[in-house]
């Protein structure tokens, strides 16, 4: 049965981030009140506190969390610490008080990271628990999937309504292009603009271009969160991607034909890879609740790249706050 969204008092945590702007357009155009969707803010609420999370959710009838300490392998190496005990602290603590404020669903956003490092390609879901993660990004993989744990523990002792999604690496315009904690597309999207802008005839790039990544456009990821919200209550986690892998060394390709730039790729090979490959298998998302990617990956690339060049000047970090 579909969760209808007319008059339900919405806690959207993240809900100001890169993603969560999109969730909460696309919740308000499936019939949500804007009025009625709390936004908390980091200064005023630091959910790594448990009175703010049991102040965050009071009177609340679903929470959608999106709420991240989240960077490229850059951040994890740097702050593996702040990684595990931010997003395990937000998360355990914020589920917990809804729970006890009786909240109706619980909508839990996690992460591909929780996958182990040589997880059998393409990724079902089943083989969460296969493996131990990648090493430069399991602090932040573990603290996610843990949630997962607290979800399935308390709908079974609490009959607790908690679901999680497991979106693959997302992009879009709006994505965080800072150099210290960017993910692999917005890195690459800056790297190439500023070589354009000095007038480089060469780009390092990290690793040796092997390892293969999904990317799942931000807007079709916030399309799916809604539709889980609306019609998925199962205990399962549920992929949340295209299905569809490329290399590194291709995506550069593409990202450098996309811009124009057709300088010479300098690979870092004694800089990590990260996880060797990534690609999901999403029928269970499509059979759930009905989602299926539509942005094709060229365009998608080709809208967040004008967005970058045109935003350049100004384009902060944009963290999930």
């Amino acid at each position: 049965m579909s969760l209808l969204l007319e008059n339900k008092r919405i806690l959207v945590t993240g809900g100001a981030g890169f993603l969560g702007r999109q969730v909460v357009q696309k919740l308000c155009a499936a019939g949500a009140d804007l009025e009625k969707i709390s936004i908390p803010r980091s200064q005023d609420c630091d959910l790594r506190r448990l009175e703010d999370c049991q102040r965050a959710v009071e009177h609340q009838d679903v929470v959608v969390h999106l709420a991240a300490h989240v960077g490229g392998i850059g951040l994890n190496q740097e702050k593996p610490a702040e990684l595990f005990y931010d997003n395990l602290m937000m998360g355990t603590q914020l589920i917990h008080s809804a729970y006890e404020s009786g909240v109706e669903k619980f909508v839990c956003v996690g992460t591909i990271c929780a996958y182990p490092k040589f997880t059998p390609v393409p990724f079902k879901e089943d083989d969460l628990w296969v493996g131990y993660p990648e090493e430069t990004n399991a602090p932040y993989g573990i603290a996610k999937k843990a949630l997962l744990v607290q979800l399935q523990a308390y709908r079974q002792q609490y009959g607790f309504n908690g679901i999680y999604l497991l979106p693959v690496n997302l992009y879009g315009p709006e994505d965080n292009f800072d150099e210290a904690s960017s993910h692999v597309i917005p890195a690459l999207i800056r790297k190439v603009h500023e070589a354009q802008v000095r007038g480089d005839k060469r780009l390092e790039v990290w690793g040796d271009g092997s390892p293969t990544r999904e990317f799942l456009y931000s807007a079709d990821a916030a399309r799916g969160i809604v539709m889980a919200t609306q019609g998925y209550d199962g205990h399962e986690p549920v992929n949340l991607g295209t299905g569809s892998e490329i290399s590194i060394r291709d995506l550069v390709g593409v990202i450098c034909e996309v811009m124009e730039f057709t300088g010479e790729i300098v690979w870092l090979t004694e800089k990590p890879n990260g996880q060797p490959r990534r690609c999901l298998e999403t029928s269970r998302a499509t059979r759930a609740f009905g989602f299926a990617a539509g942005m094709s990956f060229r365009e998608g690339l080709a809208s967040t790249a004008k967005w970058y060049r045109e935003h350049a000047t100004v384009a902060q970090v944009v963290k999930v706050s």
